[in-house]
């Protein structure tokens, strides 16, 4: 039964080979792309891995249904296999549906294969395969590796032999950038894609990764990163290590400048702004060391480190007080345009000049006694009499024996009634 069967089943394949061959050449293109009862789909494939082929019919009368390649060589009819390509295997075969893998997809897969339905006229439907080449890993270069801060700087990275072409972007940290891309077509449309990045960077970007993504239908998450490395110039600060509060006369001062660039500093100096250092003030290194202070030693004390790069300094002011002064004084600020810091001035008071005060308070007392003897002479002037009732009327009189005898109630009284004011 099973010879039987066999024989039958190799008689049925043979007569539609047959029948195949001399269908006329033009056939095939008298039905569309998706025929009235004929379904496929396109398919995408990475190179190397597999695709599935997939034939259906809807309403099949028992049809005959085969698979043809892009050559139009018979892959599958129903479910036997006349091409002898091992990588394409059967999946499912029914009478409604033929499914086909293909293996090891390569290049040269790629095309238009064709599900074909023996009615009256025949019907086609195509699948296109397209074969996808992920890049290989994307290659970055610098022009310098190392880079001074406010220089700028040009990254490229390459995306090599990928099908379609890849697209790159371009990350600094969580930063998005954007660089310029080439695209570059070889044989069987292969690509090559070169993005640059251009960008001026900062001390900040230091130990900051830059990455670059390939993007590509084939893979994911496929990127290439590189850490800057930036040279900057020193940054400098002054640190009181002794004392903590007021500098007052007879004790000590240590300052501690720390400095911190990239190279090291290599030189670190300490000077005293537009005088002479005390002559027996101590450096050590990045320290300074001054005992028995006094106020003569008043004034800016300034460190200056520098590098490759450039260099930078920092500003401490010192003020001495009275060994009994226990208010502390407003501080000021100013900026060091020189190294972007700011400097303190620890302990200085606002300056008084006693013997100004002296001088105003001196002219404001000799303004008042002034004052006291212009009135004192004016009310001086300007002291007289005035009358009684008993004499009033007396101011018409031609003498003053008259005015007593016109004067309102003929008093004669040689005594006049006088009140004097001041």
């Amino acid at each position: 039964m099973a010879i039987s069967g066999f024989a039958s089943h190799s008689i049925s394949l043979f007569f539609y080979v047959i029948l195949a061959a001399f269908l006329p050449q033009g056939a095939s293109q008298i039905i569309p792309v998706q025929g009235q009862n004929l379904v496929t789909n396109n398919v995408s494939v990475v190179e190397g891995e597999t695709a599935i082929i997939s034939c259906r019919v809807k309403n099949n009368d028992d049809s005959v249904i085969q698979l043809l390649n892009p050559n139009r060589q018979t892959i599958y009819f129903r479910d036997v296999r006349p091409l002898k390509d091992s990588r394409f295997q059967l999946v499912n075969f029914s009478d409604n549906e033929l499914l086909v893998s293909l293996s090891n997809v390569s290049l040269s897969d790629e095309g238009r294969y064709v599900c074909q339905l023996y009615t009256d006229p025949p019907q086609e439907a195509y699948a296109e395969i397209t074969v996808l080449v992920p890049p290989g890993n994307p290659i970055l270069e610098s022009r310098e590796e190392i880079v001074s801060e406010g220089n700028e700087t040009e990254i490229t990275c390459t995306a090599m032999g990928s099908k379609p072409a890849s697209t790159i972007k371009w990350m600094k940290g969580d930063q998005p950038l954007q660089g310029d891309s080439t695209v570059e077509e070889f044989y069987d449309r292969m690509y090559t894609v070169t993005s640059r990045l251009r960008l001026r960077v900062s001390k900040e970007d230091d130990g900051v990764a830059v990455i670059c993504i390939v993007d590509h239908p084939a893979v994911k998450d496929f990127q290439a990163q590189k850490y800057l490395e930036v040279q900057y110039k020193p940054e400098v600060k002054i640190v009181v290590e002794f004392p903590e509060g007021l500098t007052r006369e007879g004790e000590h001062l240590e300052l501690t400048c720390n400095a911190k660039g990239k190279p090291q500093p290599h030189q670190i100096n300490w000077l005293k702004v537009d005088d002479d250092f005390p002559s027996h003030a101590v450096i050590t290194g990045s320290d300074l060391y001054i005992e028995n202070l006094n106020k003569s030693y008043n004034g800016t004390y300034r460190c200056v480190a520098s590098n490759l790069v450039g260099e930078a300094y920092d500003d401490y002011i010192l003020y001495v007080y009275d060994v009994h002064t226990t208010t502390p004084p407003p501080t000021t600020t100013t900026i060091n345009p020189d190294a972007s810091q700011d400097s303190r001035a620890d302990g200085v008071p606002p300056k008084i000049d006693h013997a100004v005060i002296g001088g105003v308070v001196a002219v404001v007392v000799f303004a008042m006694l002034c004052l006291l003897i212009v009135l004192g002479r004016y009310f001086a002037r300007h002291k007289g009499t005035y009358f009684t009732h008993e004499a009033k009327g007396a101011d018409d009189a031609a003498d003053a024996d008259t005015a007593i005898i016109n004067a309102e109630g003929g008093h004669n009284n040689s005594d006049d009634k006088k009140e004097y004011y001041i």
